[in-house]
């Protein structure tokens, strides 16, 4: 089983599925710090993509702190994972405020779970090729 999942059909670039994907699953203890990913073209050549493709997301990565790359070496997860620590609470930070517009909208609370729920049940399905 591949360790990144692409939709060829989504909107989303696939660079930034890419970014999406890594960042997820340093979130998730999956990539471990100082773990070191497939080089460039091994990743673009596994995922049937243009190794541009994969460059791009390395370096929007390498630019927020997720990855970091040595010449020759190749690219690790930073040992410092502050970065998507970061993200995790400025999501966090944006679901409440969802939330309290929801509210003031007169959404009630049993509907605001139900949504919740069912985004949570797509994207669950949507990463288990469900």
């Amino acid at each position: 089983m591949p360790l990144f999942s692409l939709d060829f059909q989504s909107r989303l670039p696939i660079y930034e599925q890419l970014y999406q994907n890594v960042v997820r699953m340093a979130s998730l203890g999956v990539l471990q710090p100082g773990e070191q990913l497939p080089t460039v073209r091994s990743l673009a050549r596994e995922l049937g993509v243009n190794p541009n493709t994969v460059q791009k997301a390395y370096q929007m990565l390498e630019r927020d702190g997720i990855l970091n790359s040595v010449t020759g070496r190749g690219s690790y997860i930073a040992e410092n994972l502050s970065a998507v620590e970061q993200r995790r609470k400025d999501a966090c930070q944006r679901l409440c405020q969802a939330v309290d517009e929801a509210v003031n909208a007169g959404v009630d609370k049993q509907q605001i779970l139900s949504l919740v729920q069912s985004r949570l049940s797509e994207e669950n399905a949507a990463n288990h090729g469900g």
